[in-house]
């Protein structure tokens, strides 16, 4: 059960170009590599999963239980040769004071092995009390080993691992030089995810390249074989799927460059649940695939809206998919594509225009971070009204000129959702917001969304006899 957490001092010191990295040469080498995301993101995780040739899973205290982070963790780790966690932000950040949801604190409760990615830029001796602190700061934090990142030439690496040796007992696995290519590919990699990058395999060989040539690969697996072992006699959390098996659906996911944003753990929810996922790319695809639901996930559409729009059999194909009361759930993205348009960078392009609004983007954040909300009587999936659901978002664009008298699945207690105090407009069979589910065992959002695609589909055939 071999495994490691890449972490930071601070953000943007780039653990996640060292991680995607490491993921590839332990892949070139024929292990079998689990990569896991703490915290919500999609980029970072499409990059990890191709590079590793497995789906990353996140791990996230705020949507998660300890237990159920444990059981996820070591049910994906098992089948794998090693696992590399990438953590969010710095080693110590995270919400609370007292640090029990931050990088530090998952690799407490996972019992992992830390590797710290040290962005020295103008560092030389201060380096020393850096990790001197790091180390004191939690004892019970296991820091295993350096990379030294951004080093300025051979003898600025010298000084370092001299320091280092002298001040400090931790082993510097690697020393990754100071690369324009590698800059220029880390701030790709910030900005676009894989599924939008024509040339991402190549990015990513020329990052495992650097990788193999600056990283000792042997020491760094050497410690993630000192992770400490967990009872494997976890309880699996899946729910009984007996009588789900017996009702199959077709649900169709949109794919393509501009919506890519999904968890791997809640499309394999939505499988176990008895769901066959039916791929579409509404970029390409002129028709819907023959399905009972549609789920559009997160993305990039504004970078797409003249090809989205141009693609207007799609466009009207899914109004009235929708107006015909066919159920559809619409994250973030795949809210903005139902639209009545796209506004961006002084140019507007119609959408699908089932949902009353103009979606508009703009220069800073609209909703960020995590989210926190309850149900409404609205709400089309069930009826647990003042059900409490954890969850995030991040987006830059604000639905304008909404129509009045909107139904609403979601009371904003945390966050922004579409006004601040709502999200989750719900039209017909349609559920459409800006916020990120995941399927967790507080609110397993893929069973309600499953069971609501079977009640209707099961009326339909009802009322069609």
């Amino acid at each position: 059960m071999s495994h490691l957490l890449i972490s930071a001092a601070h953000k943007s010191s780039g653990k996640t170009t060292v991680c995607i990295g490491i993921c590839a040469a332990f892949r070139q080498q024929n292990l079998i590599v689990q990569p896991f995301k703490k915290g919500p993101d999609y980029i970072d995780p499409m990059w990890l999963t191709q590079a590793a040739g497995n789906p990353c899973y996140n791990l996230d205290f705020y949507t998660q239980s300890h237990n159920e982070i444990c059981t996820n963790f070591y049910q994906k780790l098992r089948l794998a040769d090693i696992g590399i966690i990438e953590g969010n932000k710095g080693l110590y950040d995270g919400l609370a004071l007292d640090g029990s949801n931050s990088n530090a604190a998952l690799s407490v409760l996972l019992k992992t092995p830390v590797i710290l990615v040290i962005d020295t830029s103008g560092m030389t001796r201060g380096i020393a009390p850096l990790l001197l602190g790091y180390q004191n700061f939690d004892t019970k934090v296991n820091i295993a080993g350096i990379i030294l990142n951004k080093v300025n030439g051979a003898r600025h690496e010298k000084k370092l691992r001299q320091v280092i040796q002298h001040y400090t007992n931790l082993p510097v696995v690697g020393a990754i030089q100071r690369n324009n290519e590698l800059e220029i590919l880390e701030r790709h990699l910030g900005l676009i995810p894989s599924n939008e990058a024509t040339e991402s395999n190549s990015h990513i060989a020329s990052i495992c390249s650097i990788i193999n040539q600056s990283i000792d690969l042997d020491l760094l697996r050497h410690i993630a074989t000192t992770a400490t072992s967990f009872d494997l006699s976890i309880p699996s959390t899946n729910e009984s799927i007996t009588n789900l098996i017996i009702h199959p659906i077709r649900i169709g996911i949109a794919t393509g460059a501009a919506f890519g944003f999904y968890y791997p753990a809640d499309l394999d929810a939505m499988q176990r649940y008895g769901a066959e996922l039916i791929p579409f790319d509404p970029l390409h695809e002129r028709e819907l695939p023959s399905v009972d639901g549609i789920f559009i996930g997160g993305g990039f559409p504004e970078s797409f809206m003249q090809q989205l729009e141009a693609n207007i059999a799609m466009r009207n194909n899914l109004f009235a998919y929708i107006e015909a009361g066919r159920p559809v759930y619409a994250e973030c993205g795949g809210l903005m594509y139902l639209s009545r348009s796209i506004t961006w960078k002084g140019q507007t392009c119609k959408m699908v225009g089932i949902v009353p609004a103009n979606t508009v983007m703009h220069q800073r954040p609209q909703g960020r971070g995590y989210i926190h909300f309850k149900s409404t009587a609205e709400h089309n999936w069930q009826l647990n009204v003042g059900k409490e659901i954890f969850a995030h978002e991040f987006h830059y664009s604000r639905l304008e000129q909404l129509s009045s008298g909107q139904k609403f699945a979601f009371e904003v207690l945390r966050g922004d959702g579409i006004d601040g105090k709502y999200d989750g407009i719900v039209y017909k069979n349609l559920l459409a917001g800006y916020a990120h589910l995941r399927d967790v065992a507080g609110y397993n959002w893929t069973r309600y969304f499953l069971d609501h695609v079977r009640n209707i589909h099961r009326n339909n055939q009802c009322n069609n006899q």
